[in-house]
């Protein structure tokens, strides 16, 4: 109790104050330090190297351009102006990506520090001329993101081929699919047709669709027919065509037929097309007929057939017809 006495007394409790912020300043000091995660790291940046990276004049994209068979190399910068340091993963992102390659594909950038890490593009032998692209795409510990873009000009013979395939009238719709056979990107634009049995049911002159089909990629669209014919045997057709030169068309069929009176009306025209037959057969059997220039004379019954026996008589046989004799 003396001991206690002191310690709380006018100085010890001062002291005991003291003695506890010490100790508290010495346990947040032994605790490891959080990890800095990417929220935590405001205005880091991922782009292409060089260039004036860090102005106005910064490349908008990475541009790599070589023949099959061939390795491209470029760089990207990441910038830390954080006073902590900054690790991103990076990875290849879209038709590029499994043919990026970077020096490190996990970098750590210190605090007030830009890093800039080599990466190549290794073009199979087999790669298709033309343009293609891709991202490289930087994740931050916490799990936000950076990206940017990187353009692919495969060099060879640039081929643009375009099919109109799947062509299908349903009701007031027409579905069809588009397909870039080629190995250039294309801007397709369409023309559409139908004729019905009287004449011309839909003539839309041709016109740019709004998108852009990457060489290799199909897309399915549907086109409006608003005003179909409620009856009618119609045939569509559909033209696409795009720059340098490539053209496709294909045609569909499809009959239109009103589904609610087949019970009644339908039942009606049937019957009057029936009738309409019927007296054409019958006119037609009339007009062909032979005339007689004089009244027949009518024919006299044939005599009963008496048995030679003197039995009952029998009926004629199959020759003992009108008019002939036995």
């Amino acid at each position: 109790m003396p001991v206690l006495s002191g310690l709380y007394g006018p100085y010890g409790r001062g002291a005991a104050a003291v003695l506890t912020t010490a100790l508290v300043a010495l346990l947040l000091a032994l605790l490891p330090a959080p990890a800095a995660a990417a929220e935590e790291v405001p205005g880091w940046t991922v782009r292409p190297a060089g260039g004036g990276s860090a102005g106005r004049d910064a490349r908008p994209y990475a541009y790599l351009e070589g023949v099959p068979d061939s390795v491209l190399q470029d760089r990207i910068s990441v910038t830390n102006p954080a006073r902590t340091p900054l690790t991103v993963r990076l990875r290849g992102d879209g038709r590029a990506g499994p043919w990026l390659r970077f020096a490190e594909e996990t970098v750590t950038v210190p605090a007030r520090t830009r890093a800039d890490v080599p990466f190549a593009l290794a073009l199979p032998g087999n790669a298709t001329p033309g343009d293609l692209a891709g991202e490289i795409v930087a994740t931050a510990g916490g799990g936000a993101e950076r990206r940017v873009p990187v353009r692919v000009r495969v060099g060879g013979p640039a081929l643009a081929a375009l099919t109109v395939e799947d062509v299908e009238v349903s009701g007031g719709t027409v579905r069809y699919a588009l397909v870039n056979r080629g190995n250039t990107p294309l801007r397709p634009r369409l023309a559409v047709r139908a004729d019905g049995v009287f004449g011309v049911l839909l003539d839309r002159p041709e016109r740019p669709l709004p998108l852009e089909l990457a060489p290799g990629r199909r897309v399915e669209l549907t086109e409006p027919w608003p005003d179909a014919p409620a009856l009618d045997s119609v045939t569509v057709r559909l033209r696409v065509a795009a720059e340098g030169g490539a053209r496709g068309e294909a045609v569909a069929s499809a009959a239109y037929v009103p589904v609610a009176p087949v019970a009644g009306g339908g039942l009606l025209a049937l019957g009057a097309l029936a009738v309409l037959g019927t007296g054409a057969y019958r006119r037609r059997r009339t007009r062909h007929e032979p005339q007689a220039s004089t009244p027949a004379t009518p024919a006299t019954p044939a005599p009963a057939v008496v048995a030679e026996d003197g039995r009952s008589p029998r009926h004629p046989g199959p020759l003992a017809r009108t008019g002939a004799e036995s």
